[in-house]
Formats: structure tokens, sequence, C-alpha cells
């Protein structure tokens, strides 16, 4: 799990290639933590097919903003850094996550 700043951002996500996951939480939000668990497992599980990334927005509004993430939990799909999907709420699971991950496989 790659963990972004708002200074590699751009570099690791944007001007990757193959399929990029972001997981979007912050600190303060339970059902990120409640996820969390979830997206590390399917990142072992991908490892070599998907980068798997993590964005504390704590740490960068202004991202999150860049990039339309208006509520958390919310996990990003890109394809060669182009945003494809845009998963996100309170409800968010695991296997919504994975289905539609299993789109761009």
């Amino acid at each position: 799990m790659v963990e972004l700043t708002k200074e590699s951002f751009e570099q690791e996500v944007h001007g990757s290639k193959g399929v990029t996951l972001v997981d979007f939480w912050s600190q303060s939000c339970v059902p990120c933590k409640q996820l969390m668990p979830d997206v590390h497992a399917m990142a072992e599980r991908y490892e070599g097919k998907v980068k798997f990334c993590s964005f504390d927005i704590g740490l960068g509004r202004r991202v999150a903003m860049k990039e339309q993430v208006l509520g958390l939990p919310s996990i990003l799909i890109y394809i060669d850094g182009e945003k494809k999907e845009h998963l996100t709420g309170e409800g968010l699971n695991a296997k919504q996550i994975e289905d539609t991950l299993a789109k761009y496989l």
C-alpha cells in the first residue's frame, strides 16, 4: 500500500500505468477505519495487478477537492492515470469495491 502525500499524488496516481486504486480516508472517519482492513487485504490479494494507495485527506484537502472527493470513505479507481470509478458512502463495502475492480482486470 503506497501512502500518498499531496506532493506525491500526481506522480503516483496520474502518472501511473495500469490500474490504481486510491482509498481516501480521514482519522475522524469511523466507516473509513472499518473499511481499511478490507482494503489492505485486497492490496495483498491483488499485488502485482493493482497499485493500491492510501490518502489521508487531513494531509491534503486540496487534492481531495481536485479529485471531487466530497464524502468518506471514498475509493477511486484510475486506469493509466485517468479516473474511471468513484465509490463512496458510509455503506461502502469490500464486495462493492472488488466487483468494481473486477471490471478492469
